[in-house]
């Protein structure tokens, strides 16, 4: 199996996610148009519980995965990498039978006590055969990480969009007459097609090389399992940990905001409609270079994993380093953009400007959260799971603390949710940095530190500039496009003066290798 350089990985899944947001916004248009608002409704309100079942199926066993293969393979220890496949397959299949079951039999409960919709029963109880699925698959996608091979969890994702994509509108057609709760039932099932194709490639992918068979001495490698169980876990709980304390903060944040804002006085109509503009239209702007990180993340654990194994220090120093440098580089253009042209960007996307304050507002400090992914990556790749685990506590114990204080004073309203959100992005990221630097002294060089800040302050002037140079772009889709697309030529050229991005990481990119000399 042909392993990849770090960049090459990480290339190759930004490609994959590039592909699949762009698929995943048409499958969205498609359910929305085809559904009507209610129907997306009752759509939404059930993926929550999904995703919940899904963390806890997993038991963070996906990066324990890659970390510990990337080890043994380091080793060229070959039965190691069969024993923890197939521990990690026992281990899922009991719990993913265990959640599957009791999503189902608590389906009736959830729809009409928590989601306050008995008609959610319907898409949760479709949903629930997906949970297996993504449990094998997870591991599959782990075993190939930690074999440095991005290559199989690209295609699987593309794949699991488009087959997704072929179908919903068909099973919403099919089931609609039926009653919209049936139709988003069908939604959620053309959902488990794309995860079961996108499964049988894997399971097909993973048997045409036959590197580890898994049936031969299977029973065997459970008994002797003990270790292997414990190193597992002591990198997948402190995961788990993570997830769901992010899960539980998103499940009270809502909760906590509309006590808040009625306490300041905001009435219930008003707080809704602010925290939609701010969660709706302003978070998802926020999250989009995210797709980049992540990509940086998932490949960097497992090299910096065999790093670690060989006790490589240097290796890993200069991994995070490079990390965090084409990570700001990816959100820093997307900083400026959204801080200068916040209203005509939301202007044209949702018909309206009034949460353009909010994205002047927040945009600076998220550039501390596209840093943050590869920093947690780099924590668990080396089993410092679990301080990363607490920094993320931390995090939400006083982003929801803030939260509190701010939104409940009338002064504050509804900025005072942008700044918690604001605040806890900014801590975890510092705590993830200490964390860092108390285990192995690692820290960003201040050199490093003043590049971040030429690029960005010299691209918001060039971006300045070229404001004032094409008037009318408020009102002028065409006009602001250029606009951005000339501020993003300069953008480029400044990565490249200030060397963000070297000759030697673009020599690692196939199509340029003979460009660059």
């Amino acid at each position: 199996m042909t392993k990849q350089t770090f960049l090459q990985g990480t290339l190759i899944l930004i490609i994959a996610g590039m592909i699949t947001r762009l698929l995943g916004f048409i499958n969205r248009l498609v359910v929305a148009r085809v559904m009507g608002e209610e129907g997306v409704g009752l759509y939404m309100m059930a993926l929550p519980t999904l995703f919940l079942v899904i963390t806890l199926t997993q038991l963070g066993l996906p990066v324990a995965i890659s970390k510990r293969v990337a080890e043994a393979e380091a080793r060229y220890n070959h039965a190691k990498v069969k024993q923890i496949l197939v521990i990690s397959l026992v281990l899922t299949s009991i719990a993913s039978v265990i959640f599957t079951a009791g999503m189902i039999l608590a389906a009736p409960l959830i729809a009409t006590t928590l989601l306050t919709d008995e008609r959610t029963v319907y898409p949760l109880i479709a949903i629930s055969p997906i949970v297996p699925i993504i449990a094998l698959s997870s591991i599959l996608k782990g075993y190939f990480q930690g074999r440095r091979n991005m290559t199989p969890q690209s295609y699987s994702l593309v794949i699991e969009q488009a087959v997704r994509i072929t179908f919903v509108a068909f099973f919403i057609h099919l089931l609609l007459p039926y009653g919209v709760e049936f139709a988003a039932a069908g939604a959620m099932f053309s959902v488990i097609l794309g995860e079961f194709a996108s499964l049988m490639f894997l399971i097909w992918l993973f048997k045409r090389k036959k590197i580890v068979r898994i049936r031969h001495r299977f029973f065997q490698y459970i008994t002797s399992s003990k270790q292997t169980i414990k190193e597992l876990f002591s990198i997948a709980l402190p995961s788990t940990g993570s997830r769901l304390i992010g899960n539980i903060s998103h499940f009270l944040e809502p909760i906590l905001v509309a006590q808040s804002l009625a306490l300041a006085g905001i009435s219930s109509s008003m707080a809704t409609k602010q925290y939609g503009e701010l969660t709706g239209y302003v978070l998802p702007l926020l999250f989009l270079p995210t797709f980049i990180t992540n990509s940086l993340s998932i490949a960097l654990v497992p090299t910096i994993s065999e790093a670690d194994a060989h006790k490589h220090t240097h290796t890993i120093h200069y991994r995070i380093r490079q990390a965090i440098r084409i990570s700001f580089a990816s959100g820093g253009l997307a900083t400026v953009v959204l801080t200068l042209f916040a209203s005509p960007i939301l202007t044209f996307m949702y018909g309206t400007a009034d949460a353009s304050h909010f994205l002047v507002l927040m945009a600076p400090f998220f550039l501390l959260l596209y840093i943050q992914s590869p920093l947690q990556a780099a924590l668990q790749a080396m089993d410092l799971a679990r301080p990363a685990m607490w920094n993320s506590l931390i995090g939400a114990a006083m982003k929801l603390s803030v939260l509190f204080l701010l939104a409940s004073n009338p002064a504050f309203g509804i900025n005072g949710v942008a700044i918690a959100m604001s605040a806890g992005v900014i801590l975890v990221t510092l705590l993830h940095l200490a964390s860092l630097y108390k285990e192995i002294k690692f820290f960003i060089p201040w050199n490093d530190l003043l590049k971040m800040m030429v690029l960005v302050i010299a691209t918001w002037l060039c971006g300045h500039y070229l404001k004032n140079i094409f008037t009318g772009f408020e009102s002028n889709l065409f006009a602001l496009i250029l606009i951005i697309f000339f501020l993003s030529c300069i953008y480029v050229v400044l990565l490249l003066a200030l060397r963000f991005i070297t000759k030697e990481e673009l020599r690692q990119i196939p199509f340029l290798q003979k460009w660059i000399h």
